[in-house]
């Protein structure tokens, strides 16, 4: 998954066009969360410091192709004039925005107003994609998170320009490309979250590639379900139980199931709760976390890895009596020495920030669905249109 990066390019002269990743969190039109700007520091740095003009663009939330001033990217660019300690240009009309690049300086920084407030963006429409290209000489895509997503901002531009990955994105790479093809083992993963349906196909891949693949979350119900047990009133995909039977038949010994689980006699942080046997869920109880025998069984999995893979939570971990299980797996990642523990962004990451283990984690990524699907399919629409790249 070697790519070329912004290390392989002579800025002398040149504007690049920076896709980043500032779908942050706004509250009172102010940055709450600045994690993703900060990871994107590394690159605009290094761009700033080798003479190149640096254009940033990033989507912020959903506005539908329609100008929303509640998902303007205004906030971000004042925030990021004082993480860098210069005045930010925002680019708020992508009509005027060239002539206003054209006019910085080696070194200077502006950023575009959002690009989901253009229709043509998530259409991927390729003459939006040529007004972006508009902006820069050399096309850098440092937004993992959203390189699962064939946009105008992060696949069409890179027919129209050179196209070459920032720090961020080689830094994932480097550690989700590595689990992937060539993992110290033994290799174990985690996964968790709501449904199967949504990861089925992930499931299989990671069948292919780990030693043991530990399962919790909503989608535990599932599969405990398809087993024949009673699971009360739990979440449950009715229509994806010869799914789960299929992947428990493919997965054998290697897919592991909760033994028990924590129930609630309703869905809050005030239920009463208890842990039970899997196949003990009595009728109007609900799975809400996974069970201490359980927990006490992956623990004593992970013990064991060398390369850990983690995404989802193991149970409603917002709700506080049943975050143990959520918990249990962020702190066996950070106690593991010598091995490379991945999380795959998402709740996962949340959770390891809750739990106050973050910085104990090998690697957090900052896409949890572009991780899910480069795991899936092996190969991402943002990462592909970097291959071939012509030398810039």
């Amino acid at each position: 998954m070697t790519k070329q990066t912004v290390q392989d390019v002579d800025w002398k002269d040149k504007t690049a066009v920076v896709r980043v990743d500032f779908n942050v969190p706004l509250e009172n039109g102010k940055v709450s969360d600045d994690t993703r700007i900060r990871e994107s520091l590394p690159t605009i740095r290094y761009l700033m410091d080798h003479g190149a003009r640096v254009t940033l663009m990033s989507h912020l939330g959903r506005p539908k192709g329609k100008v929303n001033p509640d998902f303007s990217l205004a906030p971000v660019a004042e925030y990021l004039s004082g993480m860098l300690g210069k005045p930010v240009l925002f680019l708020p009309d992508l009509a005027a925005a060239p002539a206003q690049v054209k006019a910085l300086k080696p070194g200077d920084v502006a950023l575009l107003e959002n690009t989901r407030f253009h229709a043509g963006e998530e259409k991927n429409d390729p003459e939006l994609a040529k007004q972006f290209a508009a902006l820069g000489d050399v096309f850098v895509n440092d937004a993992f998170g959203s390189a699962h997503r064939a946009h105008s901002s992060t696949e069409g531009i890179a027919h129209t320009l050179p196209a070459v990955s920032g720090f961020l994105m080689q830094k994932e790479l480097d550690y989700l490309g590595r689990a992937l093809s060539n993992p110290e083992r033994p290799f174990v993963a985690a996964l968790g979250g709501a449904k199967v349906s949504d990861k089925i196909a992930v499931i299989r891949s990671l069948l292919s590639k780990t030693d043991r693949l530990l399962i919790g979350g909503g989608m535990a119900n599932t599969f405990l379900k398809a087993q024949g047990y009673n699971i009360g009133d739990s979440l449950v995909e009715n229509d994806a139980l010869d799914t789960a039977k299929a992947l428990m038949a493919e997965g054998g010994d290697k897919l592991v199931l909760p033994t028990d689980v924590v129930i609630a006699d309703k869905f809050a942080a005030d239920a009463q709760h208890k842990p039970v046997a899997a196949n003990a869920v009595p009728d109007g109880w609900r799975i809400l976390d996974i069970g201490p025998k359980t927990v006490a069984e992956y623990e004593r999995i992970l013990r064991g890895a060398k390369t850990v893979f983690w995404n989802g939570p193991m149970g409603v971990f917002e709700l506080k009596p049943f975050a143990t299980g959520t918990f249990a797996i962020a702190r066996s990642l950070a106690r593991l020495e010598g091995a490379t523990t991945i999380i795959g962004g998402g709740d996962s990451a949340a959770a390891a920030h809750e739990s106050g283990v973050a910085d104990k984690i090998t690697h957090i990524s900052t896409g949890g669905g572009a991780s899910l699907e480069l795991i899936e399919q092996g190969d991402l629409p943002g990462l592909e249109a970097l291959r071939g790249a012509p030398n810039a």
